[in-house]
């Protein structure tokens, strides 16, 4: 895997994860407990978001074999989620695809809230799962898998520090800077999706090409 592979491939598992996005909601969830909860509240999501993804990553073509689901066809759908993720996040909200109503009424009843819904589906949500299962599936070998895996680990402990610092983050970038921040990633992810999409097209209909 060349380096310029490597680089997009962790800015695009960041972009979808788009930690910044998720501080209003990690303050707002943490709001009545102490700060070492809310550190351990925030390690415990992004160890978390790591194992969601690194299982999507070595187990997610076993699964899509299993039930017969193609890569072309994954990456279309995959790549289709994530361009409508990328255009809720360029009007600076977060995706409907993420959250229900009822996870969040649910959220004050719960007595941990790192995993759910911290961790899924609000970090690692189904955007994020499909861009690793289609780069898992598009890199070939041990050592590309590992090259991802170590992206996943580096997006994990950007997580945990993002969520660390969230209090003094979100008190010097304001709700304006958050916003600024949540589009610049989601004109990311629309050329993510744009691309994803036109590959699985591409290979769903040869004669396109």
């Amino acid at each position: 895997m060349e380096q310029t592979e490597f680089i997009k491939i962790l800015v695009g598992i960041l972009a979808i994860v788009n930690p910044m996005g998720a501080i209003p909601i990690f303050l707002s969830l943490c709001g009545e407990r102490t700060p070492e909860e809310a550190g351990s509240i925030a390690r415990v999501a992004a160890i978390s978001v790591g194992l969601i993804l690194l299982i999507a990553l070595w187990a997610g073509d076993p699964l899509l074999s299993f039930f017969g689901i193609g890569i072309p066809s994954f990456r279309t759908g995959g790549g289709l989620l994530i361009l409508l993720m990328a255009i809720s996040m360029m009007h600076a909200r977060q995706s409907r695809v993420k959250r229900s109503p009822e996870e969040k009424d649910a959220d004050s009843d719960k007595e941990d809230i790192a995993v759910v819904p911290l961790a899924m589906p609000l970090l690692a949500g189904p955007g994020a799962i499909s861009l690793v299962v289609v780069e898992g599936q598009r890199a070939a070998g041990l050592t590309s898998h590992l090259l991802i895996s170590f992206c996943i680990f580096v997006v994990a402990v950007i997580i945990w520090l993002t969520l660390r610092m969230a209090e003094p983050i979100g008190k010097r970038l304001g709700v304006t800077g958050l916003n600024i921040a949540t589009r610049i990633m989601g004109l990311l992810l629309t050329a993510i999706g744009i691309q994803m999409i036109a590959e699985g097209l591409q290979q769903l209909f040869p004669g396109l090409t």
